[in-house]
């Protein structure tokens, strides 16, 4: 445990998973500045997506907005990875939720509510955020989520 976010994940029953390792030729975050960038986070749980396909179709949007949430302690893990610790989020400035989606689904915003409103828990006013919800036709390893973030840190003293 390092500091108040993770006791406050521990307090939600969430534990921050290892980093993802990516799976084509990027990191999964950068650090610019005060900022952190990360990749796009799929919802890998042990190394492996707990549900593939479309939502709308082979997904319902309700499993996917669990898989948001997934998204979103993944790309917690990856700012910690280049950050140090979570504890130094000045604010979340920014989500982009991708969502596979059947021809006639159009709940992405409800299905990446699960990544917004789990920022929130964790982060409180910190995880208040812009955001893009995007229906695409598909997304890596056949996932129905994808989500990353940015986030402004503390600056070091």
């Amino acid at each position: 445990m390092s500091g108040a976010v993770e006791a406050r994940l521990a307090e939600l029953g969430l534990t921050l998973p290892p980093v993802v390792p990516p799976v084509a030729a990027y990191q999964p975050a950068v650090r610019s500045g005060v900022y952190v960038f990360t990749a796009g986070q799929l919802p890998m749980v042990d190394g492996k997506l707990t549900l593939t396909g479309k939502v709308g179709a082979e997904v319902t949007g309700d499993e996917a907005k669990e898989l948001s949430r997934i998204c979103a302690l993944n790309a917690l893990a990856a700012v910690k990875s280049v950050a140090g610790d979570l504890d130094r989020i000045a604010r979340v400035v920014k989500v982009v939720g991708f969502v596979a989606s059947a021809a006639d689904f159009t709940g992405q915003p409800g299905v990446i509510n699960g990544a917004s409103e789990l920022l929130g828990e964790v982060l409180g006013d910190k995880g208040v955020h812009a955001r893009s919800a995007v229906g695409v036709a598909v997304l890596p390893l056949d996932s129905p989520v994808e989500v990353e973030i940015q986030v402004e840190l503390v600056p070091e003293a």
